[in-house]
């Protein structure tokens, strides 16, 4: 009762300096005092004798209970807490800057879950950006919603495509996403657009074309030698803004085989962040089961041409179920992953999810792909839309 007086008289607007001074010594050097004594009287004592060096403590301590030293204490673990929020707060990227880029590709959850084997059988949207020569195969008119994680780099991308390939034998799409990846250390972010045409020149072969906008931009001086024009661009304008443009072909030599083959940034853009790239593709698919190997060779990465090779399945169960699984090697990030996929296809939408981990790398990174379609055939009252 009597400490919660002085506590009353230190919080009084009106109380003297010298008494709150007082107040505050005896409330923490001297509480036993404090509370077998008048408060007042004790204060004229200390006014009567001589001074003597005497630490201040802050209010709070006082009204805590508090000695100097556990004032001081919870203020060191209070700035360390805070520190070590900040700290969780602004983590860097845990992985390499290829790992987390990916070349650039828009990941889509088919492609991710088959391990990036899409170069023949990738339909769809995923045509739009894996092989463009792909989207006439089928004759689709999908939506398509997409989101994609990575914990270890840093990067989420947003965005999303549509595909025609019912309304005439020219086939077309659109799509883009926006991209970040490492905000608190790289903070690289860019925006792709795609826009593909395609035609079937036979019911055995089919050609098309993707023109590509890139736009990206990067932290001054993040690389491991400062600032440099070739990893950092310049400090008034981005990284890299260009056009460019992908070409494919896909032939169908029996049913159910398809080849395909596709180049990528094949203006030649000379940057990692719009690589040139050749891949190659075998796949083999019926209503309800598909597999595909693939081959690419990255002409610009590394300085040098370094391969990466793939191979991915997928099941179709109940009319309505993918399930998919795929192994890829790369040879320039010297890296081992394995992917899986699932997902629900409806007659006039579908949901899916495509993850990828590494297994065997120097700095192992996850990726997740989310995707939602929306298929405008089957609200037409078409027969159910082509998964793939």
């Amino acid at each position: 009762m009597r400490f919660a007086r002085c506590e009353k008289l230190c919080a009084s607007p009106t109380l003297r300096r010298d008494l709150f001074i007082g107040c505050c010594r005896i409330a923490t050097n001297e509480q036993a005092h404090l509370f077998s004594g008048n408060l007042m009287s004790r204060v004229r004592e200390r006014r009567e004798t001589p001074k003597r060096t005497t630490k201040i403590i802050p209010l709070g301590g006082a009204l805590l209970g508090s000695n100097a030293v556990d004032v001081k204490s919870s203020i060191l673990l209070a700035l360390g807490l805070v520190a070590l929020s900040s700290s969780a707060r602004a983590t860097p990227s845990s992985t390499s800057i290829e790992q987390g880029y990916e070349l650039g590709e828009i990941q889509h959850p088919r492609s991710v879950g088959m391990a990036g084997a899409q170069t023949a059988l990738g339909s769809s949207t995923t045509a739009i950006f894996v092989n463009p020569a792909n989207l006439p195969l089928q004759r689709v008119y999908h939506f398509e919603a997409l989101a994609a994680f990575s914990p270890e780099s840093r990067r989420q991308s947003y965005g999303g495509a549509v595909a025609d390939s019912s309304t005439s034998r020219l086939a077309g799409g659109f799509g883009g996403t926006w991209s970040q990846m490492d905000p608190d250390g790289l903070k690289r972010q860019w925006t792709d657009l795609r826009l593909t045409l395609a035609y079937p020149l036979s019911d055995r072969i089919s050609f098309g074309v993707t023109g590509r906008y890139l736009r990206g931009s990067q932290e001054v001086a993040r690389g491991p030698l400062g600032a440099s024009l070739a990893s950092d661009g310049t400090s008034d304008g981005p990284l890299v803004n260009t056009f460019t443009f992908d070409a494919g072909v896909t032939v169908i030599p029996v049913e159910g085989l398809r080849l395909g083959l596709v180049g990528k940034n094949l203006t030649v853009p000379g940057n990692g962040m719009a690589p040139t790239v050749l891949a190659a593709g075998i796949g083999y698919q019926t209503p309800i089961f598909a597999i595909e190997a693939d081959g690419l060779a990255d002409f610009t990465t590394w300085g040098k041409t370094r391969g990466r090779a793939m191979i991915g399945g997928e099941v179709f169960l109940a009319d309505h179920v993918p399930i998919r699984l795929g192994y890829r090697y790369d040879d320039g990030m010297r890296t081992h992953a394995v992917s899986a996929g699932l997902g629900y296809v409806d007659k006039r939408w579908s949901v899916e999810l495509g993850a990828r981990r590494d297994v065997s790398a120097d700095y192992p990174s996850t990726l997740f792909v989310l995707g939602l379609r929306l298929f405008y055939d089957g609200f037409t009252g078409s027969d159910t839309p082509d998964p793939m």
